[in-house]
């Protein structure tokens, strides 16, 4: 007879299983077990995923918890005298009410049970035993730990509460770890089973898949309490037996007591759950009562009509054709309550006047969707598919994804809690798993690798795609990982073979950006719920599997730039002094397309990348659909077809069509297949396919394998020759589809993003200021995006004031002078309130603030404490009521009792004038007396800046590097194209004319320095360093680290020479440092030669003499070529023969006053 293991934990005992679902069950099926039970503890995290592998692999399924029983009421959150925290007891289903009793109990235990672990008590369990086998556990069950202590009367009580809940389904468990205390309490449990009639079951507590995963597990342990695998005190289990053993070796183990071992083949048999994996639980949309009783088909009717009203006031036959269409697939799909709520939501949004997309993915294929209000793109204007959306041949639950503003988002959710009960709304799980360079980092940490070594390994992983590749393929085929597997080195040997176990493993849990479920009645009857640290709500199951069991499943994104748009809306209304909105633009406007043709896309939605901003120049786009088309086609693959998409726009290269059939649905495209619906229209109107078909078609050739791609191009062929078209002509255009089907982009989603952009583009170039503002604002805690935002503005001519308590708000504004006010909310230390009690005594004053002193008389101290007050003085957010800082700073204590003073005297004295009670404006302010300012030199130039950075994040009076502009602007090497190329792939991969040099030169400011010690026990150094836009690590071996030594120091300007360390994943940099310079001597030592690019502009007599007289100062072995470009004509060069310079730091300088820095180009010298 075979064996059941019924303790089995996977990966989902986050950081204490290290078994992976689909192994685990792998694993039991080559053992030639047939059925498996999965206990994690607590939770129910994997069990519907074990549920479908293990039917896949003819294993019966036996969903359990391993849970924990709270010593008294599961609220008690304190240790109770003589009892544990919890104890273990295992909760297998039997039928569908035992799992509906499993969600409860797992529930409960997360939401009100949480202490140190998610217990339940015996009362709670006692409701919700019904369909539920239950054994004693392990030694930390509370039979066992009773006995291990003594305590038998407290174990046959606990026994007896057990058998009470669960009569003839309770068990005692015995386990053989080879543990002492096992064998030493489990001879008392058969004697405890004899005297009650308990039967006793055995099995193996499993943790792992193998015996030699053992090791693998005790790092998965260290990684869970934070320790090293060499502290002695850390937590360990002792013994290398959790391993899911074959019934051979568990027989073994139980042969002097063969029926514990028989026994759980009659627990097996008890089990007869079936999970229904075809049923929906759609919540039910309450229908108005003045509609009358009507079903939620013919309310949608009602309203898809309402809308179409004002949608299309003149409805032509067109229009209802689709409509109807579109509605009689909804209804036999069973979609209506679906569309209903989600119109719902959105319009009430719309009502609280929270921002919302156009549209997002397909579901602006929907005309349904478009009447409703839930998108805002046009399916008919942009010949967009319902099918792509909705396809009646492949029923699978809608899909609409709605944008929220960023900020505003949060409301929407409580809105939905409130409409459809806080108990029936939860959002999503998900979980982070340990991929291959991740895994790498963990292990060496806890094999305390060296931090440098550990990162040198994970980054030799390369990428597959948009992921790292799996280990196992990796330590084969990377020359230097496959060293790595075949070394000598045992620590280097341990840490491939435990990573290679451990990869993929589950290692924390969080909340899915956007995932929502709601359900028609109480969540946790459909689903568990889950309570994070941060005492966050989710579901158990993830998005995938909560869909796959019924449920519905909304998307509720932040979408930033929609955050953006309202600002900037709010900020042109008060100026206007009208309403103002996006919605009402045109979406023709030649000054808007001009910013697109001209590539000033920085800040627009989409678009902003350079290498987006190079085509855009190229294509001159003067209509939306060429927005639309360069949305789609700006991603890898499809970006080859750009070149070529604007050379037939421009009728550089003829547009020829394989059939006349071809260009009604190709002429918007110029004879390029870009969009998935292209294909849908193509298979259609040339094959005979109906919509659904051709959907059906373009799914099976995007998965891109051979046998499918071969089959779908026979019968499109086939349909095609029942057209009357010709068969070669059918076959080319077969494979036109399967060559596109790898690339194509959802032009419904596209049209939809498209537009957005547009929006933002058209506020850019008409209301440049309030759109700037409104992208500062927006991103004030990334500090690289201001520095960028902020040299756009720069470019368009908008200053930027610092921050200042006379003008600023709480936000980014614009101010009348073509300039922008810092918000003073960017200042760390300075709350919403303070700021607000600022704002509001400036605007009751009526004037700005005179002083220090006068600022304090009419704030609220409470808010504007001694901690604001510094933050803001040393933000530079007082300049304008002194000009030295430092008085300012050494003034704050004596300012604030002076304002505490003059507010205690005000209130007493409020019906009498004395000097403390003058009114707050007018002429009698002027008599107070304030005291003086004391008499200390300000701060300097440094350490203002430094004190900028530490409260902004970034520098706004100035930049440290300003002295050195032209030496870094020079001499640096540009990747900007080469990162936005990458950040903007999918897979990593990079044209190869934004591939960067392989030597890089990077100048800036050190920040930041770490030194440790290699392998070698050599010193070397991890560096950050700042220049005008970017954050950069570097990594100094210790090959050159002593020749350096001397320039690494914080706050030093250098110029690094080096490698890319690493592929780009965000927006810090990573180099090898080869060869380090100080700024100063950068020019000297690394010029070979100069070019001196002179205009018209600077062609006058003194600006000649000038140059003349300084490069004569300054005489050396570097050749100084001339371009003379005279009234714009054709610029000729030349060599000065007699003139040769040592391009000094001074005189670099100089030039860079007389004609600027633009106007120079610098050969360096290539060692």
């Amino acid at each position: 007879m075979s064996f059941v293991h019924l303790h089995s934990h996977t990966h989902y005992s986050l950081l204490d299983g290290a078994a992976k679902i689909k192994e685990i069950v792998q694993r039991t099926a080559e053992l030639g077990m047939n059925a498996l039970a999965i206990t994690d503890h607590g939770n129910l995290f994997g069990v519907l995923e074990f549920y479908s592998e293990a039917e896949k692999a003819g294993i019966k399924p036996i969903i359990g918890m391993e849970a924990y029983i709270a010593p008294r009421e599961r609220t008690l959150r304190k240790q109770v005298d003589g009892e544990s925290t919890s104890y273990h007891l295992v909760l297998l289903a039997k039928n569908e009410m035992g799992f509906k009793n499993l969600i409860k109990l797992s529930s409960i235990a997360y939401l009100e049970g949480m202490y140190y672990k998610p217990r339940i008590d015996k009362k709670v369990l006692r409701e919700h035993s019904e369909g539920l086998i239950a054994t004693s556990a392990c030694m930390k069950g509370e039979v066992a730990y009773k006995l291990r202590r003594g305590m038998r009367e407290q174990a046959i009580k606990a026994a007896e509460e057990y058998l009470d809940i669960f009569g003839e389904d309770f068990y005692f468990e015995i386990q053989d770890h080879q543990i002492p205390e096992e064998a030493a309490v489990y001879p008392k449990i058969y004697e405890l089973a004899k005297e009650m009639g308990v039967p006793i079951i055995g099995t193996n507590d499993n943790h792992y898949l193998r015996r030699e995963d053992s090791q693998a597990h005790d790092i998965l342990l260290c990684l869970q309490t934070g320790k090293d695998r060499d502290d002695p005190n850390r937590m360990r289990y002792g013994t290398d037996q959790l391993y899911l053993k074959s019934p051979d070796e568990m027989y073994a183990l139980f042969r002097q007591t063969p029926e514990v071992y028989e026994r759980t083949n009659e627990i097996a048999e008890k089990i007869n759950l079936k999970i229904d994996f075809n049923k929906r639980h759609l919540p039910r949309f309450p229908i108005p009562k003045e509609e009358g009783e009507i079903s939620a088909d013919e309310y949608l009717r009602r309203l898809t009509y309402r809308g179409a009203e004002k949608k299309y006031p003149r409805m032509d036959k067109k229009v209802r054709e689709r409509i109807e269409y579109e509605l009689s697939v909804i209804g036999k799909m069973g979609f209506a309550g679906y569309f209903l709520i989600t119109q719902d939501f959105i319009n009430a949004a719309r009502q609280k006047d929270i921002p919302v997309g156009l549209g997002r993915g397909s579901a602006a294929g929907s005309i349904v969707a478009y009447c409703l209000g839930i998108t805002q793109v046009d399916p008919l204007r942009y010949d967009l598919l319902f099918e792509r959306f909705l396809n009646p041949e492949r029923i699978t639950m809608p899909d609409i994804d709605i944008d929220f503003c960023k900020e505003r988002r949060d409301e929407v959710i409580e809105y939905v809690k409130d409409k459809y009960g806080r108990k029936n709304v939860a959002q999503i799980i998900t979980f982070g798993t340990m991929a291959s360079r991740g895994v790498i980092r963990d292990v060496s940490r806890v094999l305390k690798v060296p931090i440098p070594v550990a990162d040198r390994i994970a980054k030799l992983v390369p990428h597959e795609g948009a992921k790292p590749m799996p280990l196992e393929k990796a330590f084969k085929t990377v020359p230097e990982l496959k060293e790595l597997a075949d070394s000598d080195d045992i620590n280097m040997q341990e840490l491939v073979r435990y990573s290679k176990t451990l990869e993929g493993i589950a290692r924390h849990s969080s909340v899915h950006a956007a995932g929502i479920i709601i359900t028609p009645d109480d969540i946790t009857n459909y689903v568990p719920l889950y309570k994070n640290s941060d005492q966050e709500i989710t579901t158990q199951w993830t998005m995938n599997w909560s869909e796959a069991i019924g449920l519905l499943k909304m998307d509720f994104l932040g979408l930033r730039n929609l955050t953006v748009i309202r600002k900037a809306e709010e900020m042109i209304s008060e100026r206007l002094g009208r309403r103002f909105r996006v919605d009402d633009i045109p979406l023709d406007d030649e000054k808007t397309f001009k910013l697109f043709g001209d590539g000033l896309t920085v800040g627009v939605f989409q678009f902003e990348s350079s290498g987006m901003q190079e085509y855009l120049r190229k294509l001159k786009p003067s209509r939306i659909e060429d927005l639309i088309a360069m949305n789609a086609l700006y991603r890898p693959g499809p970006m080859d077809m750009i070149d070529d998409f604007i050379d037939r726009k421009f009728g550089r290269k003829k547009i020829e069509y394989l059939h006349p059939k071809l260009e009604p649905i190709l002429e918007e495209t110029y004879g390029i297949i870009v969009y998935q619906e292209q294909v849908m229209r193509i298979a259609s109107e040339l094959a005979g396919f109906s919509l659904a078909e051709a959907d059906l078609m373009r799914r099976a050739m995007g998965k891109k394998k051979k046998e499918v791609m071969e089959e779908q191009k026979k019968i499109f062929t086939e349909g095609c020759i029942k057209n009357n078209i010709d068969k070669k002509v059918a076959q080319k255009i077969a494979e036109l589809i399967a060559k596109f089907a790898e690339y194509g982009f959802n032009k419904s989603h596209s049209a939809a993003y498209a537009i957005i952009a547009y929006q933002t583009a058209y506020l850019k170039a008409h209301f440049p200021a309030e759109f700037m503002a409104a992208n500062l604002t927006s991103e004030v805690s990334d500090g690289d995006r201001v520095m960028t935002l902020m040299d756009e503005c720069k470019k368009m001519g908008i200053k930027i004031k610092p921050p200042d308590v006379n003008y600023s708000q709480a936000h980014f504004v614009p101010l009348q002078d073509n300039a922008i006010a810092f918000g003073m909310e960017a200042i760390k230390n300075v709350g919403g309130s303070a700021i607000a009690s600022i704002v509001a005594a400036r605007e009751e004053l009526g004037r700005p603030f005179k002083s220090l002193f006068e600022m304090l008389q009419h704030v609220d101290l409470r808010l504007v404490n001694k901690k604001v007050l510094e933050s803001l003085i040393q933000a530079g957010a007082m300049d304008s009521l002194s000009d030295n800082r430092a008085q300012l700073f050494n003034s704050v204590e004596k300012a604030i009792d002076f304002a505490q003073e003059y507010q205690s005297r005000k209130q007493k004295n409020a019906n009498q004038r004395s000097l403390f009670d003058l009114g707050g404006s007018g002429s009698d302010e002027t008599m107070i007396s304030y005291p003086e300012l004391p008499d200390v030199p300000d701060w300097s130039t440094t350490e203002k800046l430094k004190k900028e950075r530490e409260l902004l994040g970034y520098y706004v009076s100035g930049h440290p590097l300003e002295p050195y502009k032209a030496v870094v602007k020079l001499f640096s090497t540009d990747i900007s194209p080469f990162i936005e190329a990458v950040l903007g792939s999918e897979d990593g991969k990079v044209p190869e004319n934004k591939r960067p040099p392989q030597v890089l030169r990077i100048g800036g400011q050190i920040t930041d320095i770490r030194t440790t010690y290699d392998r070698k026990q050599q010193k070397m150094a991890f560096v950050k360093m700042e220049d005008f836009n970017r954050t950069y690590e570097i990594v100094v071996f210790s090959s050159v680290y002593p020749q350096f030594e001397a320039l690494l120091q914080t706050d030093r300007m250098v110029l690094v020479q080096g490698r890319l360390n690493s592929d780009i994943t965000d927006s810090v940099i990573k180099l090898i440092g080869e060869r380090i310079f100080a700024l100063e001597n950068v020019p000297a030592e690394l010029t070979e030669s100069l070019l001196l690019q002179i205009g018209k502009e600077q062609i006058d007599e003194e600006t000649v003499h000038r140059l003349k007289v300084n490069l004569q100062s300054s005489p050396g072995r570097q050749k100084i070529y001339f371009e003379f470009r005279p009234n714009g004509t054709k610029p000729y060069r030349f060599v000065s023969n007699a003139l040769t310079v040592k391009l000094t730091y001074p005189l670099l300088s100089e030039i860079d006053k007389l004609i600027g820095y633009e106007n120079i180009r610098i050969k360096v010298h290539e060692e």
